[in-house]
């Protein structure tokens, strides 16, 4: 008997989320227990970090340093996202997630090229619907739901401003000046898309995952997490629940910052436990370098003692490697160390 699309679509969904053999994966051993526990992550507070006062900005940025280090993802507060912006995305994506599957359906497909993607799983690994979408150089949206696109595309601008300031932190936690990863990675073309997602409740699924223990492709995601719990990253061979503050935003390193440092800052691995009594949407911006951009690791980490880690590719063709293209964002390491 031939399998259903159904059938073979959910078989590539499994593969992807297959366990990857990752540079700091090798000696973790977590506990599969997915209650997780409460460890704060770092929180940095923006205000600080582009504030007039040197002292502040100084350890605001080596607070920065040490997140990215120790842990490889920190939340920030302060972030001059208005509360009423990031509450009215929440509302205008629950509003679409709540359409007629018949009016979401126009935009399932599974070309990887494509601009806008639709899709729902529920089967042994992953449980949840999701809307993908290019948000940048060129913004693409659904249309079916009045006002969607004018206030993601807003809630985007401010998201991926934010972005590109925390990569010129990051830059300056490097030894380098603030724009030489924006420069380098040609971030006013940068291919930037999202990913919503909607976790519904689930209160008699067998399922307790709405996305396994994964690394992201680009350089940093911004997370809008949602207005309750399900995010945890891997920490020292643990999950650590990600307890959002309201209306903060948590910043994940990606992939190509690890290609960038040869491995000095790591992508992080992490994955969503389904909340069985509330329902989860939330929003990551993948912040990427221009689709032509080469990624290789920057030569002031590179000497006889730590020479190349990684490939040499342009982004597009880290994207293309797995199969997923320019819209999906599951890691490309596994094909790129050396």
């Amino acid at each position: 008997m031939a399998e259903t699309n159904a059938t073979v679509n959910q078989k590539k969904i499994d593969d992807c989320y297959m366990p990857l053999v990752h540079s700091n994966s090798s000696s973790i051993n977590i506990d599969d227990s997915l209650s997780g526990v409460d460890d704060p992550i770092p929180i940095i507070d923006f205000s600080m970090l582009i504030s007039d006062d040197p002292d502040k900005q100084f350890k605001t940025t080596q607070d920065l340093r040490n997140a990215c280090l120790e842990y490889g993802s920190f939340m920030v507060i302060n972030h001059e996202l208005p509360d009423n912006l990031i509450m009215r995305v929440y509302e205008a994506l629950a509003q679409f997630f709540d359409l007629r599957k018949e009016e979401k359906r126009e935009y399932e497909t599974n070309d990887p090229t494509d601009m806008i993607r639709w899709g729902k799983w529920d089967g042994n690994l992953l449980s949840t619907e999701f809307i993908k979408m290019v948000v940048h150089p060129t913004f693409h949206c659904p249309t079916k739901l009045a006002g969607l696109s004018e206030i993601l595309q807003e809630c985007i601008k401010r998201m991926r401003e934010l972005g590109v300031q925390l990569l010129r932190a990051i830059s300056k936690t490097l030894g380098f000046e603030e724009c030489y990863i924006e420069k380098r990675m040609k971030l006013e073309s940068g291919h930037d898309f999202i990913s919503a997602n909607d976790y519904q409740v689930r209160l008699n699924s067998e399922n307790q995952l709405g996305q396994p223990p994964h690394y992201d492709t680009g350089l940093l995601v911004l997370l809008l997490p949602g207005e309750s719990n399900g995010l945890q990253l891997e920490h020292h061979g643990k999950w650590i629940n990600v307890n959002p503050q309201p209306n903060s935003i948590v910043v994940i390193i990606a992939d190509h910052i690890e290609i960038l440092t040869n491995g000095k800052y790591k992508s992080l691995l992490h994955r969503v436990v389904l909340n069985k009594k509330v329902r989860r949407i939330s929003l990551p911006l993948f912040l990427g370098p221009s689709l032509d951009t080469t990624v290789s690791p920057m030569p002031e980490f590179v000497d006889e003692h730590h020479p190349p880690a990684y490939l040499v590719k342009t982004y597009k063709e880290s994207l293309e490697t797995n199969q997923y293209q320019v819209i999906d964002g599951m890691s490309c390491m596994k094909n790129v160390r050396l």
